[in-house]
């Protein structure tokens, strides 16, 4: 399903955040991508969307060589994936709802069939009775299950995390762990890149660990 061939990513400037990275994820695979800070984790996960292009080496995603694609053709490579940023990206001024309920406007989803599916996401994460509360008024656990609800009400093939218990307590990244693996379980390919070693011993996953921008390990 994701195939990289000796990647490698140098930023203007000459930063190398990554130096001929390569390996494989099978379709339905959990994988924590490890390392530390610099590591190099969250720039994989920005290639793996074409939000990054690398600067050597290929990246095959369903057949589809990443950094040849053409512009126009990123948002539909993007339906492939749920992503779930650090720093949330969610937009305050609306709705828990409408914040689930954007990318199937913006894919052109029927008012219905959206309803339909944000209220199966929101009920997923535990949200539901929260559809027309802010985020604002959640807390840091919630509207990290709330930024989950927004990457999956799609149904993605992919699930892709970046440090997704990064500023949660223990009792926060449980759930949150819970929740990954129960969609690994009907068959949803989960990659998080992340520290948490707590959470990396609770779902034992693969580890695909990364040091300095190269590959340490990919178990």
């Amino acid at each position: 399903m994701i195939s990289l061939s000796h990647v490698s990513k140098r930023y203007p400037g000459g930063h190398q955040a990554l130096n001929d990275v390569g390996f494989s994820i099978e379709s339905g695979e959990l994988v924590f991508i490890t390392g530390h800070s610099g590591a190099g984790k969250t720039t994989l996960l920005k290639l793996l969307v074409a939000i990054e292009r690398p600067t050597a080496g290929s990246i095959i995603v369903n057949g589809q060589n990443i950094g040849a694609l053409q512009t126009r053709a990123v948002p539909f490579l993007r339906r492939k994936f749920g992503l779930i940023f650090q720093d949330h990206k969610l937009l305050f001024d609306r709705s828990v709802y409408a914040n689930v309920a954007l990318p199937l406007e913006i894919a052109g989803y029927g008012v219905k069939d959206a309803a339909r599916r944000v209220n199966a996401a929101l009920d997923k994460v535990g949200l539901l009775k929260y559809q027309k509360s802010l985020p604002v008024t959640l807390s840091g656990g919630e509207q990290q299950r709330l930024c989950i609800a927004r990457a999956i009400v799609h149904r993605p093939s992919i699930l892709l995390a970046d440090e997704p218990t990064g500023n949660l307590d223990a009792d926060y990244a449980t759930e949150i762990g819970d929740l990954f693996r129960s969609f690994n379980q009907v068959g949803v390919t989960v990659v998080v890149a992340t520290h948490d070693q707590a959470l990396l011993a609770r779902l034992t996953p693969r580890v695909i660990a990364l040091r300095n921008g190269t590959l340490a390990e990919a178990a």
